[in-house]
């Protein structure tokens, strides 16, 4: 599964409880869409270091990391690459 597939898997089974038709298109915020607030963010901090083996710094949890499914999909693989853990 890609990054892009594991992350919109995480959000609709722990945010939308399964209801993926409530999914926000892959730009649209997911906290401005009320989707994830500020205990979500820990959360999905949490899932980004577990599932892809990064560290996501206190300074990295902005919306231009953590957003938007586009965002996230940029960081993860951003972090990827410059760990050497990109495929």
């Amino acid at each position: 599964m890609q990054i892009r597939e594991k992350l919109v898997d995480f959000v609709v089974n722990n945010y939308l409880f399964g209801d993926s038709a409530r999914m926000p298109s892959d730009h649209e915020s997911l906290v401005d869409q009320g989707i994830v607030d500020s205990t979500g963010v820990l959360e999905l901090v949490e899932f980004l270091e577990e599932q892809f083996g990064i560290e996501v710094l206190e300074t990295e949890t902005v919306p231009d990391n953590l957003g938007s499914i586009a965002n996230l999909t940029k960081y993860v693989e951003g972090k990827k690459v410059g760990s050497g853990l990109a495929r």
